[in-house]
């Protein structure tokens, strides 16, 4: 399998460069049409299981392997280059609503050994090209950045670490199982996302492997934002430093919706752009309403006009759209990635690109224990509250960037400065800007950069503790 997979990776760069290669479409719409009930989503291992189980796609992997089988079958003949394991909700986080958060690993192994077997079954019924299939790693149903309480604006309901761990049983499945690529896809909160490739670089570096990482964002809504509040820019200039082999948008809008949005993706990223578009906005009654030659349409203007090197469908999209954009795309050239001018490229909720032409920069220093006795003051008193109204006047009067510093003797600097950038991040007029993570003490820069969804900038490290620990410092920054 580890031979195969190597031989398959060294085709994909020389067939992006050659065509526009096509993502498979919706496994949900597909399994929808199978109409199957409570009983059929259990089957015999699961009849007596405590939880209602209808609606858990992920588990027919284990319960109904041919339906999956069928469904990745469909994709590969409609034309698909690239077909999506059936694992969008394999973490133990979101199968904790089933009771089956056990099962991560053996979900994602049996999503990723069924795809392969299917695209295996491909390759040799037609060896002119090989198909590839992307280990899916969801956005799982929790944010990092944002409270689920309205009323808490500092408390999470799931952490950075936790993310990691998670993700980690289920990169372990995707890859074990015959995954050739990992995509992180549907990103809603971008700090979820960081947490999922921190997880992959991990496994990587561990087992001594490298794949092809993709990553695709989706846009919430007509504000152009995910739903954490980033602007494209900003997301890409978030995750630009992995550099990602891909990077893309998916789902939530139709494929007229999100044109905007891909062509400035594929004018900043200096990576392949993907993008895979529902078909069109729900419905009154749940359901997708545009067609096949409605989207191939459209997408065939998308490549024409240079922005995309892999396309596919999202909620809604079957087959046969599949199969019109294949047509449609198929004697179109890829996107030529762009030389992007070298900037330090910084992000809160929307970016911050440093260059010649930007003179100075002005970082708010107030937020900073050593250099506010009035903030100092309220953080020592815990009164949280009004320590970020000190942030916000900041960027009120123009701050670009906030320096937030926690060293001081009374304090739990590390709880502190969590606290603080938690709340930050609640405050859009504020975390609109990147952040400063200002602190001589290595677990708090640690555990800042663990909640923090943009891109900021480190303040600082240091030599005092040998070469050694400094560079590893420096590439965990990175991370």
């Amino acid at each position: 399998m580890v031979q195969k997979r190597k031989k398959r990776l060294n085709e994909l760069e020389d067939s992006l460069r050659q065509r526009i290669m096509i993502v498979d479409g919706a496994i949900g719409t597909m399994i929808q049409s199978y109409k199957l009930s409570e009983e059929d989503f259990r089957g015999d291992r699961f009849s007596d299981h405590d939880s209602e189980l209808k609606g858990n796609n992920d588990l027919l992997s284990l319960t109904q392997p041919n339906i999956i089988q069928s469904i990745h079958r469909s994709f590969l003949e409609a034309g698909a280059d690239i077909i999506e394991t059936n694992s969008f909700n394999s973490t133990s986080i979101s199968m904790t609503d089933y009771g089956m958060e056990d099962l991560t690993y053996e979900l994602n192994f049996n999503a990723a050994k069924i795809a392969r077997e299917v695209a295996d079954e491909k390759e040799t019924s037609d060896s002119d090209r090989f198909r590839y299939v992307a280990g899916v790693l969801g956005p799982t149903n929790r944010t990092a950045s944002i409270s689920p309480d309205v009323n808490d604006p500092g408390f999470r309901n799931i952490s950075f670490d936790e993310l990691v761990e998670a993700y980690t049983v289920s990169i372990n499945g995707l890859i074990k199982g015959g995954a050739d690529l990992i995509l992180v896809e549907t990103v809603f909160d971008t700090l979820n996302c960081k947490a999922a490739l921190f997880a992959v670089e991990n496994y990587f570096q561990k087992f001594q492997i490298r794949l092809p990482v993709m990553v695709s964002g989706t846009i919430a809504d007509a504000s152009g934002r995910t739903l954490s509040g980033q602007t494209t820019e900003s997301f890409w200039n978030s995750i630009a430093s992995y550099k990602p082999f891909s990077v893309g948008l998916n789902c939530a809008l139709g494929v007229t919706q999100l044109r905007e949005y891909v062509e400035e993706l594929s004018r900043v990223a200096s990576t392949r752009v993907s993008t895979w578009p529902n078909a069109g906005l729900p419905n009154e009654l749940g359901g997708y309403d545009d067609s096949p030659e409605f989207m191939a349409t459209h997408l065939l203007e998308f490549a024409s006009s240079g922005f995309v090197n892999l396309v596919g469908g999202c909620c809604g999209t079957t087959p046969e759209h599949i199969q019109a954009i294949a047509d449609a795309l198929s004697s179109i050239s890829p996107r030529k990635i762009p030389n992007i001018p070298k900037r330090c490229r910084l992000s809160g909720l929307e970016p911050l690109n440093i260059g010649e032409e930007t003179g100075f920069v002005n970082i708010g220093e107030r937020t900073n224990v050593a250099g506010s006795a009035k903030f100092s003051k309220l953080i020592l008193q815990g009164e949280y509250e009004k320590a970020v109204q000190v942030a916000l006047q900041q960027v009120q009067n123009g701050a670009q960037i906030i320096d937030i510093n926690m060293d001081e003797g009374m304090l739990d600097s590390k709880e502190a400065m969590t606290t603080f950038l938690k709340l930050l991040a609640s405050e859009p007029e504020i975390s609109r800007v990147p952040f400063m993570i200002d602190s001589s003490k290595w677990d708090v820069i640690e555990s800042g950069l663990k909640c923090v969804q943009g891109k900021p900038i480190v303040n600082s490290i240091s030599l005092k503790e040998g070469e050694e620990a400094f560079l590893e410092q420096a590439r965990l920054v990175k991370q």
